[in-house]
């Protein structure tokens, strides 16, 4: 059973692997026996985050490069199969969200966004699949959302571009199953990370954030998550235990997309 889920041998690439949850997927995988490669934006994030990954005892290898540049793409990924091996398993997690309300926002920064989170998956699959279909096989983990799903105030962009995620994965699935090649998307809940801090802190007079609130509220888990809960499913997704599995978005959410909610 536990080869099932060994990833020894493979070569991993996360997008935005410097810190967050793509750091907590990594970690994970380098647990089950993966060669970590992550990009982030800037030297600076690139090598905070080899400091992170070299405290936690791991071997990464770490690269500036802009997701939505198809030519720095293309040539990121050259280096890398040259330098460490092809790409085994692609995480597509770098993104960013602008909370505005849909009124309110430029249309050049719903543009940003859509170009983040959804054309710049499109831009890395597209890099690596051929080098999978050579190898004869892929594992492709789209990181999506609750709001591929769910809409909700001032994240019109954000749910825009997640829900076109989903359907990407799909896609994928549907081009490149034939060749052993499967991509499917893990959909986080609200997870604590150092960027939801704000929304967790008490209040003055020691009562809960009113987000916090809320959000335990329609979680039947009564908890946020952590980036350790996304770390064995992604675990599961880039390994052969998941090799009939294609196309599916595993949302990893205490439950919310499954509850409607307490009664008032």
């Amino acid at each position: 059973m536990n080869s099932a889920f060994s990833l020894m041998d493979k070569v991993a690439l996360i997008t935005g692997g410097s810190y967050g949850i793509g750091f907590a997927i990594a970690e994970g995988f380098a647990k089950a026996g993966a060669t970590i490669v992550f990009n982030d934006i800037s030297q600076e994030l690139v090598d905070k985050g080899l400091s992170a990954y070299k405290d936690a005892g791991i071997k990464s290898y770490g690269y500036v490069c802009d997701v939505t540049d198809e030519a720095a793409v293309n040539a990121l990924v050259a280096k890398i199969e040259k330098e460490i091996g092809v790409i085994d398993i692609l995480v597509n997690n770098a993104g960013i969200i602008k909370r505005v309300p849909m009124i309110e926002m430029s249309a050049s920064d719903f543009r940003k966004v859509i170009d983040v989170d959804l054309n710049a998956p499109f831009i890395v699959s597209k890099a690596v699949i051929p080098s999978m279909i050579k190898k004869g096989h892929g594992k492709i983990i789209n990181i999506c959302s609750m709001m591929s799903e769910l809409g909700r105030e001032t994240v019109s962009a954000y749910a825009a571009a997640k829900g076109g995620l989903k359907m990407l994965t799909r896609n994928i699935c549907s081009e490149y199953g034939q060749h052993n090649i499967q991509c499917n998307g893990l959909g986080p809940g609200y997870i604590a990370t150092p960027q939801t801090a704000p929304l967790r802190e008490k209040q003055a007079d020691g009562s809960m954030h009113p987000f916090d609130a809320f959000i335990r509220a329609k979680t039947p888990a009564n908890r946020w998550g952590n980036p350790e809960d996304l770390v064995g499913p992604a675990v599961f997704l880039a390994s052969c235990a998941s090799d009939f599995v294609n196309g599916h978005i595993l949302y990893v959410d205490g439950g919310i997309l499954a509850y409607i909610g307490r009664q008032p």
